[in-house]
């Protein structure tokens, strides 16, 4: 075996080594974000679910996390929601898939989603919501590579003797939310995770293997600057919207604004997580009727910049009227794109 070749293996062996050591050891993850979190709302708070302009809606969200790094984090989101007055609230389901490493650690879920629908007053309304998930998280073994597979000049050819975990876990989850929400105005409160499953591919209960609680508090407002036709939606419209996100001990703050002018959107964010200034983020848009189409693009601004100068993110959504317009239903336009 060469040196170059041996520096080659050792060095694998050490990257896929400390892989393993990160999913034995007792660290607890954080769930993948969206920064468009306005445009991805049943993953932001269940209690989004039949606040769409119409009545139905079909969301879909994709994130590429870093693409300049190998083994990059890729995230996709798929959402439908609808209110219906018999049941005198919204319905939502959900599916996402979270890729870590090229497919190394997946994460899959499936949400079933329940909010209902409070009219406090003429003008003030609530949604309490509550979220039931199948979530699954996967490892390939088969892409691994351990120090007794190494035959000299020959490489990874002997199967390894390790004492290897299951493939894959599978748990309940548990989340709900809340949002109050006038014409111009709403503000929320979201907790993921509430019964905190165990994630451990081992099968222990340890202290650090269980997915820790994820708390949401996010708010916005429409400010009308051109009056749009009978009423409407305003042809010219900023909006400030602001996010904090802890768990455990990461803390996240998204804020910003996005402007209306016509079909077109553009905005402007800034994140700040603890202790370190993150991204800032850049918003373009375009929206025609019933249809929203969304790209943003994080500018790394921390110490990670030389590595992952940017991540790329990109929204859709679609809907629908219902034939009969319903007289309770109140819609949510804020956030409304």
């Amino acid at each position: 075996m060469t040196p170059i070749l041996r520096k080659k293996l050792l060095v694998r062996s050490i990257a896929l080594g400390g892989l393993m050591l990160l999913i034995n050891m007792d660290a607890k993850a954080q769930d993948p974000e969206f920064t468009q979190f306005y445009a991805a709302p049943l993953y932001t708070n269940p209690a989004f679910a039949g606040t769409g302009n119409c009545g139905g809606r079909i969301v879909l969200n994709y994130r590429n996390q870093w693409p300049s790094l190998p083994g990059t984090f890729r995230t996709f989101a798929g959402s439908f929601d609808q209110h219906f007055d018999a049941i005198g609230g919204g319905i939502g389901i959900m599916a996402m898939q979270d890729v870590a490493g090229d497919g190394l650690l997946t994460t899959t879920a499936f949400s079933g989603i329940y909010s209902y629908q409070i009219n406090v007053s003429r003008k003030f309304t609530m949604r309490a919501a509550i979220q039931a998930t199948y979530q699954q998280r996967a490892i390939d073994f088969d892409r691994l590579r351990f120090a007794d597979q190494i035959v000299a000049r020959r490489g990874f050819v002997q199967p390894t003797q390790e004492q290897l975990p299951s493939e894959s876990v599978s748990y309940p989850n548990f989340s709900a939310g809340v949002i109050g929400y006038t014409k111009n105005f709403y503000a929320g409160l979201a907790v993921h995770n509430l019964n905190e499953p165990n994630q451990s591919f081992y099968g222990n209960s340890d202290e650090g293997t269980t997915v820790p609680r994820r708390i949401t508090i996010h708010s916005g407002l429409v400010i009308p600057l051109e009056e749009g036709k009978r009423g409407g939606t305003p042809d010219l419209a900023i909006s400030p919207n602001i996010l904090f996100m802890m768990q455990e001990k990461f803390m996240q703050v998204n804020f910003g604004f996005y402007v209306n002018k016509g079909p077109l959107v553009a905005g402007l964010w800034f994140r700040q997580t603890s202790p370190n200034t993150d991204a800032m983020l850049v918003l373009l848009g375009f929206r025609h009727n019933q249809f929203k189409f969304g790209y943003s693009y994080d500018v790394t601004l921390s110490s990670a910049r030389a590595a992952a100068p940017g991540s790329h993110e990109i929204s859709a959504a679609i809907e629908w009227c219902a034939k009969k317009r319903s007289k309770r239903y109140r819609k949510l336009t804020c956030p409304d794109f």
